[in-house]
């Protein structure tokens, strides 16, 4: 079985991960990658760690070209862009998976207090139907999605490290705070000046301290899972690395829990997901999950502590926001809407030393 691919937004850096993964993916004929900059170049010389991969070039997004060229279309552009391509794609029968923001909330009101939308979404029944891409939580729905909506880099990381303390209720929902780490890569590859190498190198930068529009997915996608409403405080921090997120998250027990316990609750909910890993070591030199073994990889490290004194749970998640956070987690959505091992073309070991 071979699917026909395309990528929409291919010259970005998830642009560039997605063409790295799918060119290796023994299903995928990629053949078409959009770029309105890059048009009529070759694609290596945007992205030049695939020389000798492909010698695709890149072609001005056309609905004429998809729909004659594609089965599939990975939409890597920025948010607002996907809101008005989306019906026009599926409409001639495309199946869109939308690395952009524009379908994941479920309340078409919710764009103008998170996005900044003058209107609410236009397309309230297409939102309704799209299936946020978080296999962990979703697989079942995306296995017969037509529309698989990829969460933001930030809100998974967030949401898969207090998974386990919402889906068994052992913690309470109204007060949980979430501290985010994140690199360079997140802002894109039309970075604004602050994520210029003069300005981030050795910088530990809060930012959108609060209000941030990830928030908006975390609650929607932990309150679907405790079936009541959860709320967090989220705030994330630039710092001096590329690739990569680590979110610390701090919930309080609704009664005293035991380390034994935790460790029960967390092999059930990811004991047999193919890219979560538990790293909780007493010894050794890396006890907790740490982005710098994640790196180039889907892996999404996950852990967690006790604090006796407070009842704290303090719980940790690391991802390559550009893989797991990105670009990886759609082609593992990719995988099980055909059906076939989830690990495909993604079965790759982390980087190190980086």
């Amino acid at each position: 079985m071979t699917v026909r691919v395309g990528i929409v937004g291919a010259s970005g850096f998830v642009g560039g991960e997605l063409l790295r993964i799918l060119l290796n993916h023994p299903h995928v004929d990629v053949r078409v990658a959009t770029s309105r900059e890059f048009k009529g170049e070759y694609v290596f010389r945007v992205h030049p760690h695939l020389r000798g991969r492909t010698m695709l070039k890149f072609v001005e997004p056309s609905i004429d070209i998809i729909s004659r060229e594609c089965d599939y279309v990975f939409l890597a552009v920025p948010h607002g862009q996907s809101v008005n391509l989306v019906p026009k794609l599926l409409e001639v029968g495309i199946k869109v998976l939308d690395l952009s923001a524009d379908y994941r909330l479920k309340d078409p009101e919710a764009y103008v207090k998170w996005y900044g939308w003058e209107k609410p979404h236009p397309y309230p029944d297409i939102l309704k139907k799209a299936v946020y891409g978080l296999p962990e939580i979703h697989r079942d729905d995306i296995r017969n999605a037509q529309l698989v909506a990829v969460p933001g880099c930030m809100a998974t990381a967030g949401i898969l490290s207090l998974l386990p303390l919402v889906k068994y209720g052992i913690i309470e929902l109204s007060r949980i705070v979430i501290d985010v780490k994140i690199g360079s890569s997140g802002a894109g590859a039309h970075a604004p000046r602050l994520d210029l190498h003069s300005y981030r190198t050795y910088v530990v930068r809060p930012y959108e301290v609060v209000e941030h529009r990830h928030i908006a997915e975390i609650e929607q996608e932990l309150s679907y899972v405790a079936n009541r409403p959860v709320q967090v405080a989220f705030t994330p921090h630039a710092v001096d690395i590329v690739r990569g997120i680590l979110a610390t998250s701090h919930s309080w027990a609704i009664k005293p829990i035991s380390e034994p316990e935790l460790w029960k609750i967390f092999r059930a909910v990811y004991g047999n997901e193919p890219f979560i890993r538990i790293a909780k070591d007493k010894s050794g030199l890396h006890r907790y999950p740490d982005v710098k073994y994640v790196i180039g990889s889907n892996y999404c490290d996950v852990g967690f502590e006790i604090d006796k004194r407070t009842g704290r749970i303090v719980t940790f998640a690391a991802i390559d926001n550009l893989m797991k956070g990105a670009a990886g987690q759609a082609v593992q959505c990719f995988n099980i809407m055909l059906k076939i091992d989830e690990k495909t073309a993604l079965d790759i070991t982390p980087l190190f030393p980086v």
